[in-house]
């Protein structure tokens, strides 16, 4: 009996680009040099692209001078700042990988990504929110042997500029053409199943060649403006966010160092922006402010929503209300760079607003019984698959993490549970890997649970995501005590604040005395799921629709 696989594969007339982000960064400076290229608005930033490229300049020098070779880990640790920019694009000139640090780490996160990496300069600014950067710094150093230099943006910046004077251009024009286009450039941390974080490797070509592909998408011109409030040390900053505009003369347009609603809406109507990102909570948050129906959005065209499931009744709002009328949805990972599907400007509503889209150009995408590995039939769900140049290099220093997901054909194995119907729109359908997205912020349940099994009276923690109106999934954990021990729930929240970042604390504790298991012994987290919705009466967030 025959059927139609579900496997498609994105054709294009246009050609992949087969350069570096340095050498493209320069094309478009040619073309658009005194167009306004990036506004920090909390800093009272502006510059053109040429000014932008005599900063990437100044500071790929100043990288030189420090002694930064092809290959070297550059950490990055910072909120959305220009410098955060000028940084990203100066250590690919010099062929130094980008190390993406998470704002919110503690200092566990901290010593282990700087460690795992082998960081040797970190690019750090003084602090965020109530914390102390310098401070924790200070207190991993003497555990990460390698880090020989860190510089603070606020107090060092010019000072790394000038450092760059005694270094020739000639010097960095050598390097820059030395440089290939699939040399890793890039590692970013995703939390692992094991407990430990894995640094996704990518390369110019993987980020270079999305950035330019989700331009395309959205018909990016020189003369868009797009509000960037997702965070740049994720994928969706840098890439979806930068890299999209830089490859097409766009202006970036950063509201604030962190999300806060009121800063976007005001940076959307004074910069006249036609374009806004977020993810779903994001745009919740800004339909739901008081002060929303101050602001005019008439500038907005599109924007992508990404980062977790979608609600369809949120993009609708989104595009009745803030005049985003060709909005998109983006769907994909870090290790693919990160988008694998997207809706397209010109699909029906109903399926720009309930499915991730179609496969991205020059992408591969088949969903195959987990099983088995065979290709499942049109609307069968799942998991989905994704091969082709955005798939990452591999996990810094971990083969055997890279061989469990990238098979020998190529093949990214996702996690994801996921439909293709007959016209290749994709819809997600669930995980099968045990993952949170809280807002955007991936939680493996087994991080957490590794570190509640540090706590002396813990016998035995098992987390899951419960449905969340506000943020998509909040962490649930269920704990059992060890015998004769009395815990409350602030007494553990306690014991996390300070060690495991923010978004990772469980939101609703149950203490148990055992847990729904199968027969053979194994927890069903799906049981636990379905009792917790009922116990906490969240059936309405369970019922929301998304793509």
């Amino acid at each position: 009996m025959s059927f139609a696989p579900s496997y498609v594969h994105g054709t294009s007339s246009t050609p992949l680009l087969g350069e570096t982000i340095g050498e493209n960064l320069r094309r478009t400076v040619e073309r658009h040099g005194d167009r306004e290229a990036l506004v920090a608005r909390s800093q009272g930033f502006r510059a053109t692209y040429r000014q932008l490229w005599e900063l990437t300049t100044q500071v790929a020098l100043g990288l030189l001078a420090l002694g930064v070779k092809k290959g070297d880990r550059v950490g990055l640790w910072s909120p959305n700042r220009y410098e955060w920019v000028v940084a990203q694009y100066a250590m690919a000139r010099v062929g130094a990988i980008l190390v993406n640090l998470n704002p919110a780490y503690k200092t566990s996160e901290l010593e282990y990504a700087l460690r795992q990496s082998g960081t040797s300069v970190l690019l750090l600014s003084r602090g965020f929110r109530q914390t102390d950067y310098r401070a924790m710094v200070e207190e991993v150093r003497p555990r990460c042997p390698e880090l020989r230099t860190s510089l603070v943006l606020d107090d060092d910046w010019e000072r790394l500029g000038a450092q760059g004077k005694a270094v020739s251009e000639n010097t960095l024009a050598e390097r820059e053409a030395s440089l290939q286009f699939d040399d890793a450039i890039n590692i970013q941390y995703t939390s692992g199943t094991t407990g430990f974080p894995k640094g996704a490797t990518l390369s110019h070509h993987n980020v270079l060649n999305n950035g330019f592909f989700i331009g395309e998408t959205l018909r990016y011109g020189a003369e868009d403006r797009v509000c960037i409030p997702v965070p740049f040390y994720h994928c969706f900053g840098m890439v979806i966010g930068n890299l999209a505009c830089t490859s097409h003369g766009a202006c970036m347009v950063i509201p604030a160092e962190a999300f806060e609603p009121l800063a976007v809406m005001e940076a959307v109507q004074a910069e006249r922006c036609t374009s806004l990102y977020g993810v779903p909570t994001m745009f919740i948050a800004e339909l739901d402010h008081p002060r929303f129906g101050e602001f005019d959005f008439r500038t907005l065209r599109t924007g992508v929503m990404a980062g977790s499931p979608c609600p369809v009744e949120v993009m609708k709002k989104v595009q009745a209300r803030m005049n985003m009328r060709e909005v998109t949805i983006c769907y994909g990972m870090t290790e693919t760079s990160p988008v694998s599907t997207q809706s397209f400007l010109d699909d029906p509503l109903d399926r720009r607003v309930s499915t991730v889209g179609r496969v991205h150009p020059h992408l591969e995408i088949k969903i195959i019984d987990a099983e088995t590995g065979a290709v499942q039939p049109r609307g069968a769900p799942g998991e989905l698959c994704t091969r082709g140049y955005s798939v990452m290099l591999g996990y810094w220093n971990n083969p055997e993490a890279t061989q469990g997901a990238i098979d020998p054909a190529g093949w990214m194995h996702t996690g994801d549970l996921a439909t293709m119907d007959a016209e290749g729109y994709v819809k997600i359908v669930g995980r099968i890997k045990d993952l949170i997205i809280r807002g955007g912020e991936n939680v493996y349940p087994r991080e957490v649970e590794e570190y509640l099994h540090t706590h002396p009276g813990v016998s035995e923690a098992q987390v899951i995501g419960v449905p969340s109106e506000k943020y998509g999934e909040e962490v649930m954990a269920w704990v059992r005590v060890k015998p004769g021990v009395t815990l409350t729930e602030s007494e553990l929240v306690a014991f996390c604040t300070g060690r495991i970042s923010t978004f990772k604390i469980p939101r609703y504790w149950k203490f148990v005395e055992e847990f729904p298991m199968t027969v053979t012994g194994k927890v069903q987290k799906f049981r636990m799921r379905e009792l917790s919705v009922a116990e906490l009466g969240l059936q309405r967030a369970a019922a929301i629709q998304t793509a």
